[in-house]
């Protein structure tokens, strides 16, 4: 005999959202689980989650992003960087050590009037090219370093 149990009635199940219908789709949450947090759900993140946005976590300290100059500007500084001693005088050439300068990369935009010996990590091929039309020369420096391209 098949035994029929009476399911027990809930109240207000069929009426608390008006028609049946109303209550169903993810628009009447106002989309599914994030979606709106940077709009209409923005009050929600600066009151309960204030730390959804942004970056967290560990930087790599073992990479270093590369300082570069220009041949024009350091043209412009030899005289500066010779008072100062960073820079000295090789066989009517003067030798210059970017990484003294706090340089890692020497640029080739610009002229060069002086003939210069620049020791540095990193050239671009114009830079060595105008350095050595010009009597200079560009010394390589060995480095093992992790470098950030910029």
């Amino acid at each position: 005999m098949v035994v029929r149990r009476r399911r027990k009635q809930r109240r207000g199940e069929r009426t608390y959202h008006g028609s049946h219908k109303k209550w169903r789709g993810g628009g009447s949450r106002g989309g599914r689980g994030q979606a709106g947090l940077h709009k209409y759900k923005w009050s929600y993140v600066t009151s309960y989650d204030k730390d959804h946005f942004g970056k967290s976590g560990i930087k790599s300290l073992a990479t270093k992003k590369i300082r570069a100059i220009n041949l024009k500007d350091l043209d412009q500084m030899t005289d500066k960087l010779l008072k100062q001693k960073l820079a000295e005088h090789e066989d009517k050439k003067i030798k210059i050590d970017l990484e003294k300068i706090g340089y890692d990369k020497l640029l080739g935009s610009g002229q060069v009037t002086k003939s210069i010996i620049v020791e540095a990590k990193y050239f671009s091929k114009n830079a060595i090219r105008k350095l050595e039309e010009t009597g200079g020369k560009a010394i390589v420096k060995a480095s093992n370093e992790k470098i950030e391209r910029i």
